[in-house]
């Protein structure tokens, strides 16, 4: 091959619409040819086969080869450890130049960093861009140039940021004639890399304006089936684009959808600026807190039998589904870390291996959030009452008996704890914990 390449290597942007890093690639002036590597770092410490995050992305792989193959190109679809992949593509490929968005997490970096370096050693340019977040790293910062730690003051400066510039879409499709044509090639399957399939449809990706106007309203209540978007899937692997959804939000005014959005930056900063939080307490005092760490105990949790209806039917969900509603997130994660007083590292693992729509920055934020350890200002006794929740907001208990059926019979368990005496126990802990590192 004469002319050289311009490769894009597709992670968490799995969209040839409104696409930073394939705009760049396509005004290049080059041959344009997406690449996606099926990162075996990642994939091979799954312990479930039956990953739902792994047949999504075989899915949108293939998605992606459909729509490529009607332009008369292909998508370069590998299962490897980055840095290898990258060394066969420099081996079979004239390569120019690669074009990648950001990503934030602590290994991301570290693997980009790599193949960087193997790129330069080899004469190819590494160009990266903005793509899945609105503001990143030090776009929005406090007035003495620092990144922000709370949530509400960061959403103000955000929102008061948030112009039209910020929204504008990439014009990707004025430049598909850039695609390399070529004859399509192959995508590797589920059972190629040893994975087996789910078989549950996923959601869709679009937002009705219908749910917007009924957000702010709706989104806390887990009965009602439609009262989030459940687009969370599609934002973690780039499937959608963040600006189309706040551009959307924007022009429906809907205030609070645009606060979730908000929030999903948020966590990307604290994660960039504050990598220590993917091990330790964003604030490192709680870390001294003793937990309790019963694993009879976590099991219970783990299974739905914690003969709290609210806490069972989230976790029932979570496990059959692999997804579950926000509100019920926050009342789960509070229930392990403040009754149980199980560590938050557990918890937030055990979700890291069953949510569908797993983000480590979002995941991690909701954790801290539910510990009282992150960013919130007034955090430790605080520690939500999981009977008064389900009376607030499944309080017909209709998504409760949709999980947990057997809730009004006497095979469902006893509540595991009290609740008085555990909320009054995890604020003597975290305060004899917190007293030591004053």
């Amino acid at each position: 091959m004469s002319e050289p390449l311009s490769l894009v290597w597709l992670r968490r942007d799995l969209r040839l619409h409104d696409n930073a890093a394939l705009y760049h690639a396509l005004k290049s002036g080059r041959p344009v040819v997406p690449v996606f590597i099926f990162d075996r770092v990642i994939l091979d410490a799954l312990e479930d086969r039956l990953d739902r995050r792994v047949e999504f992305l075989v899915q949108e792989v293939n998605r992606l080869h459909d729509e490529l193959a009607k332009l008369g190109s292909t998508i370069i679809v590998r299962y490897g450890k980055p840095v290898d992949v990258w060394k066969e593509l420099i081996g079979q490929y004239s390569i120019g130049d690669v074009f990648a968005n950001h990503d934030y997490e602590v290994y991301a970096k570290e693997r980009d960093k790599a193949v960087g370096e193997l790129l330069s050693e080899n004469g190819i340019g590494f160009h990266t861009s903005k793509d899945q977040t609105i503001f990143e790293r030090d776009e929005v910062l406090t007035g003495k140039n620092t990144s922000y730690t709370v949530f509400t003051p960061y959403s103000r400066k955000w929102k008061n940021t948030l112009t039209d510039f910020y929204l504008k879409a990439y014009p990707t499709e004025k430049y598909v004639k850039q695609f390399w044509q070529t004859d399509p090639l192959p995508v590797p399957t589920l059972n190629d890399m040893d994975f087996q399939p789910v078989g549950e449809p996923f959601p869709g990706r679009t937002v009705a304006d219908e749910l917007l106007d009924s957000y702010n309203k709706t989104r806390d209540f887990p009965a009602f089936p439609h009262s989030t978007s459940q687009l969370s899937i599609h934002l973690r692997f780039g499937t959608v684009s963040i600006r189309e959804l706040a551009r959307q939000a924007k022009e429906a005014d809907d205030q609070t959808f645009l606060s979730e959005l908000c929030w999903r930056d948020f966590y990307f900063q604290v994660l960039d600026h504050f990598p220590h939080v993917e091990q330790y307490s964003f604030r490192r005092e709680y870390d001294q807190i003793e937990w309790r760490n019963n694993e009879d105990e976590f099991d219970k949790w783990c299974r739905g039998e914690t003969g709290y209806p609210i806490v069972d039917a989230g976790m029932r969900q979570l496990n059959t589904i692999g997804w579950m509603h926000n509100r019920v997130r926050m009342i789960t994660a509070s229930f392990l870390c403040k009754h149980l007083l199980i560590d938050w590292r557990w918890g937030e693992a055990y979700f890291g291996k069953k949510l569908r729509d797993y983000d480590l920055s979002a995941n991690n934020g909701g954790w801290q959030w539910a510990a009282g350890s992150g960013t919130d200002a007034a955090p430790y006794f605080r520690v939500f009452n999981p009977t008064a929740q389900a009376q607030r907001f499944d309080p017909k208990g209709v998504y409760i008996r949709e999980w947990v059926p057997e809730v009004d019979q006497s095979s469902y368990p006893r509540p595991m704890v009290d609740h008085v005496m555990a909320r009054q126990r995890a604020i003597d802990t975290y305060r004899k914990a917190l007293a030591k590192v004053k």
